[in-house]
């Protein structure tokens, strides 16, 4: 395998070698990202199905606090 193929960012794994960290996948602040991507879609898919649900609900109790102000 070419060393390019292998790498994805291979300025990134040059530096780590530098500093003397052989795989730049072990380093322990190397973050989740696709895990991260993961919860926030599920978030906004949570998010997104309780205002779906529980939408008109808000829109009637809103509605109904606006006319007890504006009276």
């Amino acid at each position: 395998m070419r060393r390019a193929a292998r790498y994805r960012f291979p300025a990134v794994h040059r530096r780590a070698q530098q500093r003397g960290q052989s795989h730049v996948a072990d380093h322990p602040e190397r973050g989740d990202v696709p895990g991260w991507v993961m919860i926030t879609l599920m978030s906004a898919v949570l998010v997104a199905a309780l205002l779906a649900l529980a939408g008109p609900a808000l829109e009637a109790m809103f509605n109904q606090a606006m006319d007890k102000v504006g009276n």
